[in-house]
């Protein structure tokens, strides 16, 4: 674990070197303390991915395996995610890979790290980050994974349940559509659910496969 200092970052923005480039953002990034999380988290986990990508995709925070590696999406879900991306016909190396917050929030349940919702206010000191991670790479569209991420992308009001595949016109992109987190995916309570939820992830992706065919 990296030597870390005990004082704290008042915002994120603090902490942005003078030139952007995706190197120089992970590397100050490893010290971030814009909120509390950095006390219980192995490490940052920053974004990962080809520079001018044309897909950036979003999700909560990282996970355990995401903790301990120090890489975005490499657990249970971001392996689910890696299949089904190939299923729909992206190639993972040819997108950007990141999250809304840096950080793993978790809570003990026996020798488990179990994960725990981002609150609004860990949200708001992360958010610089993800922001100058899309400056960099500059999507052409950005795929908000799971609620936590489309409503703070899209609005608290965004219902993924209700609203995922479409496209909406963005200041961040020039479009952001959202879907399930692959992690609901795993959660599901049968089989038959999974399988079917699978699918549905699976559709999702094919649409954004087929929008995006020009550009992929």
């Amino acid at each position: 674990m990296a030597t870390r200092k005990s004082s704290s970052t008042s915002s994120a923005a603090d902490l942005m070197p003078k030139q952007l480039t995706l190197p120089s953002l992970k590397a100050a990034a490893a010290d971030c303390k814009a909120c509390d999380l950095w006390k219980k988290g192995t490490q940052t986990v920053f974004g990962e991915g080809r520079r001018r990508s044309t897909i950036l995709f979003v999700g909560e925070q990282p996970g355990n395996e995401e903790d301990l590696t120090g890489k975005p999406f490499v657990g249970p879900a971001g392996r689910l995610f890696d299949e089904a991306l190939a299923a729909a016909g992206i190639d993972r190396k040819r997108t950007y890979v990141t999250n809304v917050v840096k950080h793993f929030k978790w809570e003990p349940r026996g020798k488990r790290r179990i994960h725990k919702k981002p609150n609004a206010i860990e949200i708001k000191a992360c958010r610089p980050w993800l922001e100058a991670e899309v400056a960099v790479v500059k999507p052409q569209v950005i795929v908000a994974l799971g609620a936590t991420a489309a409503q703070a992308l899209l609005g608290p009001q965004f219902r993924v349940t209700k609203q995922r595949g479409e496209f909406f016109e963005s200041t961040l992109a020039p479009y952001i559509m959202a879907t399930v987190h692959p992690s609901s995916i795993l959660r599901a309570p049968d089989d038959e659910t999974r399988r079917l939820e699978y699918r549905q992830f699976v559709a999702d992706l094919k649409k954004l496969a087929r929008v995006m065919s020009d550009k992929l």
